[in-house]
């Protein structure tokens, strides 16, 4: 696993109810990473949807871990939606996406990477919030 992450772009996907706390998300990618065995370096970035990229939880998560935060909008995350793993109706009628945290990591890391891109964490789900990795080579 260390070793298809050094030379891989990995980016953490979250999405989150408004005023979900940074020590929520903390805590969902604490456990996503000891659990897939990632160390926390191998992140690049951290991504979402254009309309939470001013909640304060996830800006004070990326300043906490030295990270960008890279959003996009739901038309940009739609192109993703036969890549996900779980398509929630709800997260497309507050949205217009059907996948927030998978959509957007997957998005960023063929982003950075310029090549394509797969889910190395599907949807990981809690109380206020979702997280996805996604991994390019």
């Amino acid at each position: 696993m260390t070793n298809t992450c050094a030379t891989s772009t990995l980016v953490v996907g979250l999405g989150c109810q408004r005023g979900c706390p940074a020590s929520t998300l903390r805590a969902l990618l604490d456990q996503a990473l000891q659990a897939h065995r990632i160390e926390l370096q191998a992140i690049k970035a951290l991504a979402s949807i254009d309309i939470k990229c001013d909640e304060p939880g996830l800006r004070e998560l990326a300043s906490q871990l030295g990270l960008p935060l890279i959003c996009f909008s739901s038309a940009e995350l739609a192109a993703y939606q036969a890549q996900l793993s779980h398509r929630s109706q709800i997260a497309f009628e507050r949205t217009g996406c059907y996948g927030v945290a998978e959509s957007a990591a997957l998005a960023l890391a063929e982003q950075l990477a310029r090549a394509p891109a797969k889910l190395l964490v599907s949807r990981q789900k809690y109380a206020q919030a979702t997280l996805a990795l996604a991994i390019a080579a």
